[in-house]
């Protein structure tokens, strides 16, 4: 380890020789989102097992927690914009001609009523949630494809679960992740390159943390559900509390990265209840959530 954080210039011909080598031994990945709580874990954890990360986020201000490292490349990428994404292919593939991963955390959390949520913020919801993820893999997929290497998407347990009412435009998102995930999967087994779809429940993240800001932002759209909204706030706030370490994420993406059959999908830490809620048969799950918002309208 001494030899790689030797400075370059002081070392003899040999010695950058075996420096070069070190770094080839590499594996190299595209970290979207890179600034977030699970993304910034992710980031450290594949550091620590010798990876090189090009680390991507909106802004380089995200970004700084994780600049300290040599072995992490902060690069400016907005996953709605093709222009961007086109400016950060370029830096990484100035650096590199092939990718071992590509995972994919950007994302925005998306909390409304279906009758009412705008529908700019609607459009927005699911263009960076799902066209940002396709537009990504789409550009970077020739260095993916070089080095056969592999894909993880981002959905959520809201993913394969039933959509719980007012969750609608965060689950759209999801589900359609998980259809986009699994013909990609399909896909492009043919030239050996692997996706992986991880579903976490709640982590320790900004997105979590936004929870109570989204429900009260739907409030205002939707005067004849606020009264229920102002309630299921409160119950997601307890969501808050029982988040879990982002770490134990980055642990399972960086198994789905390193061991030679990943499964095609890992669920991590879902919600208990509503992974109860998915065994009943759906009218009986509709009538629980319609007891849930009749009590909370009542107050």
């Amino acid at each position: 380890m001494a030899l790689a954080q030797a400075p370059q210039e002081r070392l003899g011909v040999c010695d950058r020789v075996a420096l070069y080598r070190l770094q080839m031994k590499k594996k190299m990945a595209l970290i979207t989102g890179a600034g977030g709580g699970l993304g910034h874990a992710t980031v450290e954890r594949l550091i620590a097992k010798n990876w090189k990360v090009f680390a991507a986020d909106i802004s380089e201000g995200l970004l700084r927690s994780s600049m300290h490292d040599p072995d992490v490349v902060p690069v400016i990428m907005d996953v709605t914009d093709s222009d961007s994404i086109q400016s950060a292919y370029d830096a990484v593939a100035s650096q590199t001609d092939r990718l071992d991963a590509i995972v994919n955390f950007a994302g925005v959390m998306g909390v409304g009523s279906l009758t009412d949520i705008p529908e700019e913020r609607l459009a927005r919801i699911l263009d960076i949630n799902v066209m940002g993820t396709y537009r990504v893999n789409k550009k970077f997929f020739p260095l993916v494809e070089a080095a056969k290497g592999r894909i993880v998407n981002l959905s959520s347990e809201t993913g394969w679960q039933s959509a719980a009412p007012f969750n609608g435009p965060y689950s759209m998102s999801k589900h359609a992740i998980e259809a986009y995930s699994t013909a990609l999967r399909r896909e492009v087994a043919l030239v050996g390159v692997k996706v992986v779809t991880i579903q976490p429940g709640a982590f320790r993240t900004d997105m979590v943390a936004g929870i109570e800001r989204a429900f009260t932002a739907a409030e205002a759209e939707t005067p004849k559900f606020a009264p229920v909204l102002r309630k299921l706030k409160a119950l997601a706030g307890k969501e808050i509390e029982s988040a879990r370490d982002p770490d134990i994420l980055a642990q399972v993406i960086e198994t789905a990265l390193s061991v030679k059959r990943p499964k095609p999908v890992y669920s991590v830490k879902p919600d208990k209840l509503r992974s109860a809620l998915e065994a009943l048969p759906l009218r009986a799950s509709d009538r629980l959530y319609l007891a849930v918002l009749q009590r909370a309208q009542k107050g």
